[in-house]
Formats: structure tokens, sequence, C-alpha cells
């Protein structure tokens, strides 16, 4: 799979319509999968943990509702996704964007079975890679 980079939105509560807005507007097949998949806080099993809609003309649109313990503010709800399977590829654009910024979220497995991490870059822009684990 190539590395792809795309947007991806933050939503308090309501990830679901806003995604299900978007595939309205782009089309395409919309994959969800919620916070009870991965055994996170029942109160917020039914939140969107990822969310993945994929176009028929290659647009790529992501989103997530933001757990309550996490803070949301209108302006810092959007991040810059890399995701792929080309592992030294993308731990080397981590480990080159990490420099000079502030890594929120270690680069390591996740419980999904990838490898997925976040940053800040020293310019301010939030960052999230997502390497491809076996499948």
């Amino acid at each position: 799979m190539p590395t792809r980079l795309n947007p991806y939105l933050g939503f308090r509560d309501n990830a679901r319509e806003a995604m299900s807005f978007y595939q309205s507007v782009f089309g395409g097949k919309l994959d969800v999968m919620t916070f009870d998949q991965m055994a996170h806080d029942p109160a917020e099993k039914d939140k969107i943990m990822h969310a993945m809609l994929e176009a028929p003309n290659g647009l790529v649109l992501m989103g997530s509702d933001t757990p309550a313990g996490m803070t949301r503010n209108p302006g810092d709800n959007i991040s810059v996704s890399l995701s792929g399977d080309n592992d030294a590829e993308l731990r080397g654009y981590w480990d080159k964007l990490a420099q000079g910024g502030q890594v929120t979220v270690p680069l390591e497995k996740a419980p999904w079975g990838d490898s997925f991490g976040m940053l800040v870059d020293k310019f301010g822009i939030p960052w999230m890679v997502n390497i491809a684990g076996a499948r």
C-alpha cells in the first residue's frame, strides 16, 4: 500500500453524523470503528474511534470523536495523517517531523495491531503516523 497523506478531523460526539455527511458529499465507502471495539471507557463505547471515507476519485478523509479526557477546541481539531505499510519510510518521516517538536503519543504498537504515534512539529502542526501491521 502506498503511503497516504490526508486530513484527520476531530469531533466531540458527532463524528458518525459528520462522516456520514461527508460521505453524502463525496460518495465512496465509509468504514467506522467504535471505542467499544477497543475496550475503552464504557460510557464512550458508541463514540467513533476511527472513521475513514474513501471516495471513488481517490480522496481520503479520516475522523474520530475526541474522548472526554482530551481537549478539543475549534482550530486544533484537525491533524495531518501519514499512513501506510512502509515501516522505514514512515519512521523516517516520524523522526524528521519530531526534531524540534513534541511527541504526544510515542510511535509504538497500538491495540489494533499497527504502530501508531502522534506529535506536534516545531511549527505547531499536529501529525499522526500509522504504520500498518502484518495482516
